[in-house]
C-alpha cells in the first residue's frame, strides 16, 4: 500500500511540474504573468525539475520489477510446459502408443482437426482416423473430448499424502 502512495505522490509532484513548465511557457509566449521574484522562481523550477528525475528514477525502477516478474512467469511457465509434456509421455507410454500414434494424440490434445493432422503429418485423413481409433482404444476412451478429459483429470490429481486445502469461511 505505501508503495502505491508514494507512486501517487510521485505522479503529483510531475503534474504540478508539468503545469508549472507548460504555465512559465505560456506566461512567457503571450507577455502575461504577476511579478514573480527570481530566487522563488528558482526554487519551484529546481522543484519541478528534481520531481520530474524522481519521476524518471521511479518509473525504472518499476520497469525493472516488470522485467523481473516477467523472467520469473516465463520460467514458472516453462517448468509448466515441461511438467505437462512429461505426463503427457508418461501416459502416452502407459498406453503403450506407437511414434505415430503419439504424433495424433498430441496433436488431437493441442486441439487439431484431422484433416490438420492429416496435412502436418503428410498422410491421409483416413489414416489419422485410424490412429485416432488405436489411441482410443488403448487410453479406454471414446472419443477425443474423453482424451482431453482423461489429461485434465490426470492433471489435477492431487498428492494424497499433502494435505487438503482448508475451506475458507
Amino acid at each position: 500500500m505505501s508503495s502505491r502512495l508514494l507512486i501517487t505522490g510521485i505522479l503529483v509532484v510531475q503534474a504540478v511540474s508539468a503545469g508549472f513548465f507548460a504555465f512559465k511557457l505560456l506566461t512567457t509566449i503571450f507577455g502575461i504573468g504577476g511579478p514573480i521574484s527570481w530566487r522563488l522562481h528558482e526554487i519551484i523550477e529546481i522543484g519541478a525539475v528534481l520531481g520530474l528525475l524522481l519521476g524518471v528514477l521511479t518509473g525504472t525502477l518499476a520497469l525493472r520489477a516488470a522485467f523481473a516478474r516477467t523472467a520469473k512467469a516465463e520460467t514458472r511457465l516453462r517448468a509448466a510446459q515441461s511438467a505437462f509434456l512429461d505426463v503427457v509421455e508418461e501416459q502416452f507410454d502407459s498406453w503403450g502408443l506407437t511414434p505415430a500414434e503419439r504424433d495424433v494424440a498430441l496433436f488431437a490434445v493441442k486441439g487439431l482437426s484431422t484433416s490438420e493432422i492429416a496435412e502436418l503429418r503428410q498422410t491421409s485423413e483416413g489414416t489419422v482416423k485410424a490412429q485416432s481409433a488405436a489411441i482410443y482404444r488403448k487410453a479406454g476412451v471414446q472419443n477425443r473430448s474423453q482424451l482431453l478429459s482423461l489429461f485434465i483429470d490426470h492433471l489435477m490429481e492431487r498428492d494424497t499424502s499433502a494435505p487438503a486445502p482448508r475451506k475458507s469461511a
